[in-house]
């Protein structure tokens, strides 16, 4: 069925942690800082793709078909067999970009729940994370953004997948971002192609203590999310974020860095102290998202 031109979707999607130390390329916790997305299709005559951008990323991104929300609207498009619609599209950014906080997977996330809507196919959160993850190359992230909460995600054959579980009450999250970004694929490129049995048993025990710990027994965060998986082989370029996880937790507080970095996140229960940014560093106390991304749409005119 071909949509009809001026309707209009709009989407908020939430930053994400992944890894939360030693749960590599498999957990992920959503963070209450949002984005927003707002996509209107248009008549043929339009622009085929028009972009507006502010905040984060303004001035910086593409504002074409290149741009990352409209690669991911296209594809679910492509995925259904679907002409291109001309559209126009408004991104309100507060997620910082490449900080490790998930700014990618939220556009992927919010250009495919775009175009899932405004194709009338409606919102299918497994295909969601089809379409993202697949884009993302991991679904980690994805799976936070779209679900909200606590998620743990993993691949299949017919795709990844992934379930949420509830983070216990009051779990304060605190992200120090420094002004320096690091790009994913530069983070990945450190990882070496095999690690010693003994470290990846260690994170596997940690992986799984962590679920515990973030669900009903956050006095348990530290030991949690101590990683041997990945964090270590990315601190060269990142040194200043791998000194500050090391004395963060010589404190006692349950710092990791946040995803590829080089933002460190600190998880600790309800009540916990703040955590001061170093100089240069930005504090961010956030809250655990719970509601992941969320669609309304209208048809306007």
């Amino acid at each position: 069925m071909t949509p009809t031109p001026h309707a209009e979707v709009t989407v908020t999607v939430p930053a994400t942690s992944a890894n939360l130390g030693p749960g590599f390329d498999a957990l992920g916790l959503a963070l209450s800082l949002r984005d927003e997305v707002r996509v209107r299709l248009e008549q043929p005559s339009a622009p085929e793709v028009t972009v507006h951008v502010d905040g984060e990323g303004a001035g910086a991104v593409p504002r074409d078909g290149s741009h990352l929300v409209v690669r991911a609207f296209h594809a679910v498009y492509d995925r259904l067999g679907l002409s291109r619609p001309h559209l126009s599209m408004w991104c309100t950014n507060r997620v910082p970009h490449g900080r490790g906080l998930g700014s990618s997977a939220a556009a992927a996330v919010a250009g495919v729940l775009a175009a899932q809507v405004l194709s009338r196919t409606g919102r299918d959160d497994e295909a969601a994370l089809a379409v993202a993850g697949g884009i993302e190359g991991h679904p980690d992230n994805a799976a936070a953004c779209l679900l909200g909460g606590l998620t743990v995600a993993w691949t299949e054959e017919e795709g990844p997948r992934a379930v949420r579980a509830e983070p216990v009450a009051g779990l304060r999250a605190t992200v120090l971002v420094p002004a320096t970004e690091l790009s994913t694929e530069t983070a990945r490129g450190l990882l070496p192609a095999t690690v010693p049995h003994a470290d990846a048993a260690h994170s596997a025990g940690r992986a799984a203590l962590l679920v515990e710990a973030l669900t009903r027994r956050p006095d348990l965060l530290l030991p949690a999310t101590e990683d041997r998986l990945h964090q270590r082989y990315r601190a060269d370029a990142m040194p200043a974020t791998s000194s500050l996880v090391d004395e963060l937790r010589g404190r006692g507080l349950a710092a990791t860095v946040s995803g590829a970095g080089p933002s460190v996140l600190v998880l600790g229960p309800s009540g916990s102290p703040p955590v001061e940014a170093p100089p240069g560093w930005t504090a961010l106390d956030l809250a655990v998202d719970t509601r992941g991304a969320e669609v309304s749409d209208r048809a306007s005119g």
